[in-house]
């Protein structure tokens, strides 16, 4: 018996179709590295500057220095006959040590006009966030007032609560 020397014969369309499937799996593979690769550029190029906006406005302003008014203000007022009790701790913001030092001398005089501005309030506003917002700018604009009276300027940036109680 003689053996067949006939090769099985391939079909060409199938070899055209490897090559398109071959082709268009190594152009993904291309995409998907160079997608890898420009994110990593850009992520290591972005650490390694800084911004220089977020530069200038740290060196445009001084840090805050807070300085806290102790004791904590107690003042009390009558609301429909009853008597009620608010507890506020103060602390003031400024942005220069020797300005908030001078400042102290006229503690006194700060401390009675925020008493009589506490007394003068009314609960059912206090019992509000915008109240006591509104009552904190105020305060800030009354210790700001005696500082630009006593010192020529505004030494206090705003005044925060740090501690609120109604009764």
């Amino acid at each position: 018996m003689a053996k067949s020397d006939a090769a099985p014969v391939k079909d060409p369309a199938t070899k055209g179709k490897i090559k398109l499937i071959i082709v268009i799996v190594v152009a993904l593979l291309l995409a998907i590295g160079l997608s890898v690769g420009a994110t990593w550029f850009f992520m290591h190029s972005a650490q390694s500057k800084p911004a220089p906006a977020a530069e200038t406005a740290v060196i445009g302003k001084q840090p805050a220095i807070f300085e806290p008014m102790a004791p904590a203000f107690v003042a009390n007022y009558n609301q429909n006959g009853r008597q009620r009790y608010m507890q506020v701790s103060i602390t003031l913001q400024g942005r220069n040590q020797a300005d908030l030092e001078a400042l102290k001398v006229h503690m006194p005089v700060i401390r009675n006009n925020l008493v009589m501005l506490f007394s003068g309030q009314d609960f059912a506003t206090l019992a509000t966030p915008v109240g006591q917002e509104m009552l904190r700018q105020k305060a800030t604009a009354s210790v700001q007032e005696v500082a630009q009276k006593e010192l020529g300027k505004v030494v206090i940036e705003q005044l925060l609560f740090t501690n609120f109680v109604l009764q």
